[in-house]
């Protein structure tokens, strides 16, 4: 997949002034997602739903964080 024109964003609830988070990107109908310390390191890649349902469950308090 390639990530070139990718728009990474951060999380407005980023801690730390975002220095060490996960950032995500819509690729087409992907979400590109990598760790903001190492954006030249390995990238993970969802579809829409598999996306929505992880959104959800960490919502939902259904995904543990810690």
């Amino acid at each position: 997949m390639d990530l070139t024109g990718a728009q990474w964003r951060k999380s407005s609830y980023s801690s730390n002034g975002g220095a060490t988070c996960v950032e995500a990107a819509m690729v087409g109908a992907v979400v590109a997602v990598r760790d903001s310390t190492d954006p030249d390191g390995p990238k993970l890649a969802f579809t829409g739903r598999e996306w929505d349902a992880f959104l959800t469950r960490v919502k939902d308090q259904r995904l543990p964080l810690s």
